[in-house]
């Protein structure tokens, strides 16, 4: 079977990199994107990165500053606040119907497995990329490369808006046996709880986001 990116043209599939480096973290909010070093990082054209960069400042991932380049968005209370309402319709959602064999529980299992390794060694980093990796793979309990899709968008802004905030250790630390509790749920079949406790730790992840970007706007 073909690989879905492969039949993307180029523009979209360096889209989709760049949007990967958003959701890992490699890319902070506010960061000048250089044509020349993303050029030869990714050996294309500038042209081709041109568009790319097109594609995501569509989206608002990138903006574009006359005279000056390209940068990374930097999320605003607004943005968090709409993010956490469509994490809570993908969410909850997709764990409600959610079949405790398919596929993506092993994912989200692997995810939470990586998260306990990398918060012993105080990466918390790492933690919020297991983090990404296990939300992400919730939602792919709907079956929808659609809606998937979507929330790669959304995963990004998420990770950007993270990389804003000074305590990654509150941030991440208190989710991680959080989302263990909910793959539990979910791997015993009792889908209706899981989307339940996933809709209180939304509502706590949401609470502690936008008390963190208070305090930052008061610094």
């Amino acid at each position: 079977m073909t690989n879905t990116m492969e039949t993307l043209p180029l523009a979209d599939r360096l889209a989709r990199q760049l949007r990967d480096l958003l959701i890992s973290g490699d890319l902070i909010p506010g960061q000048r994107l250089s044509e020349a070093a993303f050029s030869e990082r990714f050996d294309v054209s500038r042209n081709s990165l041109r568009e790319a960069f097109r594609l995501l400042t569509k989206d608002g991932l990138l903006r574009h500053e006359a005279n000056r380049g390209v940068f990374v968005s930097v999320p605003t209370m607004a943005t968090i606040i709409d993010i956490y309402r469509v994490r809570r319709m993908l969410e909850c959602g997709a764990l409600r119907q959610a079949w405790h064999q398919h596929p993506a529980v092993r994912t989200m299992r692997e995810a939470v497995e990586s998260a306990k390794a990398k918060r012993e060694q105080a990466d918390w980093l790492g933690v919020g990329s297991a983090n990404m990796m296990f939300h992400a793979a919730v939602v792919a309990l709907s079956d929808s490369s659609r809606l998937s899709e979507f929330y790669a968008h959304v995963a990004a802004e998420l990770r950007l808006g993270f990389l804003l905030l000074d305590d990654p250790e509150g941030l991440h630390a208190p989710f991680v046996d959080l989302n263990d509790t909910i793959l539990g749920l979910t791997e015993k079949g009792n889908a209706h709880e899981a989307a339940h406790q996933m809709e209180a730790y939304l509502n706590l992840s949401e609470r502690a986001i936008l008390k963190a970007f208070e305090r930052s706007a008061d610094l």
